[in-house]
């Protein structure tokens, strides 16, 4: 049997969390590692969902890394092929690509106390070794597929939204849509353009607000290359997204909005039947707060039929809905969404006495700051539990893999074979994470929605603001952890390409 290999830093995954690790640990001179890719080229969601109408929901300019800002966007909201665009200019620019290693899944990882170091197995049987092992898998990586009698059985084209299938083409075909989650509000106005007839078959209905699209473009596009301008609006952005946080926590602000968001409804869907149908019963802010101008408009065309009733079973040629009634149809396209609170699904991870992860997150995932883990030395998380929040999930990135690079070299400083999160602080930490959780609307009784479990607990959002996050992972304390010597531990190796 082969050695293994052996690399001071392994990252699963090369999505922009990988990216945004890879610039940080560059720019601390810190060279030998690698972020292992289980698909052919990196890129994660922005590679993989290539629908009709994909697009960000948060503004571009602060949908980008702080330190490349020089993009000239061509419109407010980035589209999937631009957002892919300036991801591979971003791998290219900073020196990242030569260190992403493709068609590698990652399928176990086992701390070794004695050497200090992670043992890494991939699906292909090889054998890896790193002095550190970073997770950046990411949340909206795992499809969910609906539970409907007959799944699988429909002989006609059919797929989810994450692997659209542009070989078929859809005009005048009669499609179905099962779910109406964020990626269904930006294909199905798409999709309509197109299908002869168009059923959008709807679990719960959503809250859509229209999409701000500020400064018409053809009035900005003279200054919106300007390095003070790019400033400004991503700080206006900002802003508005630290403004909005406070309203999860405020039932007081979050009937208010529903009640601007109830008259805007009203002037977009006239009919009261139809506009009834698209109305929750859920507090406004509980699930994620979707954005289209699109979204109404497209089902009230003529060729489109809102579907609120229970889709009862798939057939070979179509749906059946609870009260019995059969549409055929020639496509079935599942918009039902991911699931964000399964972490690193598929991968074992093995830490100290042979704790597994999945094991120890029985209940729930947890990590301190979404980072680090008791009972997993040398082992980090970029976008791990409790880091989403109703911003840019890039800013939450550059500051974990900031953060995650202090941490190596903290490791190098104390001369230390491992770091380890203490459990005192990770306890009480996550204590005051669920506490604070409770107060939200997300935690309501009626808000089933996938940033919590079915026991009520949220292992997804961030409980505060977005300067909270940066005043929090700013800097390292490296009170919080607790460091192995290596001279008490003689087989473990120093890091090798570590900046002094």
């Amino acid at each position: 049997m082969s050695m293994a290999q052996e690399t001071d830093i392994l990252c699963i995954g090369s999505g922009f969390g990988g990216l945004a690790l890879g610039v940080a640990l560059n720019n601390a001179g810190i060279g030998d590692y690698q972020l292992l890719e289980k698909s052919t080229q990196p890129g994660g969601v922005w590679r993989d969902n290539t629908y009709p109408g994909c697009a960000c929901d948060v503004p571009s300019r602060f949908y980008s890394f702080s330190f490349e800002q020089n993009w000239p966007w061509s419109s407010r909201f980035g589209q999937q092929p631009e957002i892919w665009k300036y991801f591979n200019h971003c791998m290219d620019k900073y020196n990242v690509r030569s260190h992403v290693r493709t068609n590698t899944a990652v399928k176990s990882a086992r701390w070794d106390d004695d050497a200090a170091l992670w043992n890494i197995e991939t699906a292909s049987g090889e054998k890896m070794q790193s002095r550190v092992l970073v997770s950046g898998v990411g949340l909206f990586n795992q499809p969910i597929y609906p539970d409907i009698k007959g799944f699988g059985s429909f002989k006609g084209a059919a797929w989810h939204s994450s692997s659209w299938n542009h070989d078929v083409d859809l005009k005048g075909k009669r499609v179905a849509v099962i779910g109406t989650g964020a990626s269904a509000i930006q294909f199905v106005p798409e999709v309509a353009k197109h299908a002869g007839k168009l059923f959008v078959c709807q679990r719960s209905p959503q809250y859509v607000n229209p999409k701000d699209m500020g400064i018409p473009f053809e009035q900005r596009k003279w200054y919106m290359n300007t390095k003070p301008y790019h400033m400004y609006e991503r700080h206006k952005i900002y802003k508005d997204m630290e403004n909005g946080i406070g309203r999860r926590y405020s039932h007081e602000l979050a009937d208010a909005a529903r009640d601007n968001w109830l008259k805007y409804l009203e002037q977009k869907v006239p009919d009261p039947q139809l506009r009834a149908k698209l109305t929750p019963t859920y507090p406004f802010g509980c699930k994620r707060m979707l954005q289209s101008n699109d979204w109404y408009p497209a089902l009230q065309q003529p060729n489109v039929e809102l579907v609120s009733m229970a889709v009862e079973e798939i057939t070979e040629t179509g749906i059946r809905l609870a009260d019995g009634t059969f549409h055929e149809v020639d496509v079935l396209i599942y918009g039902s969404g991911f699931k964000p609170t399964s972490f690193l699904p598929g991968i074992e991870i093995y830490g100290k006495n042979g704790v597994e992860i999945h094991e120890q997150w029985s209940e729930a995932a947890e990590a301190y700051l979404g980072i680090t883990v008791e009972n997993f030395p040398n082992f980090f998380m970029l976008y791990g539990p409790n880091t989403n929040a109703s911003a840019s999930i890039i800013y939450m990135l550059e500051h974990q893999a900031g953060y995650i690079t202090q941490c190596v070299q903290a490791l190098k400083a104390q001369n230390a074979a491992a770091i380890e999160i203490r459990s005192d602080v990770f306890g009480s930490f996550n204590q005051v994470v669920r506490a604070r959780l409770e107060e939200s609307v997300v935690a309501a009784g009626n808000c089933d929605s996938y940033f919590k479990l079915p026991s009520g607990r949220i292992p997804t959002q961030w409980p505060w603001t977005m300067t909270e996050y940066h005043a929090r992972t700013a800097k390292v304390n490296v009170a919080e952890y607790v460091f192995t010597p290596r001279a008490a531990n003689t087989q473990a190796k120093p890091l090798v390409q570590a900046a002094e």
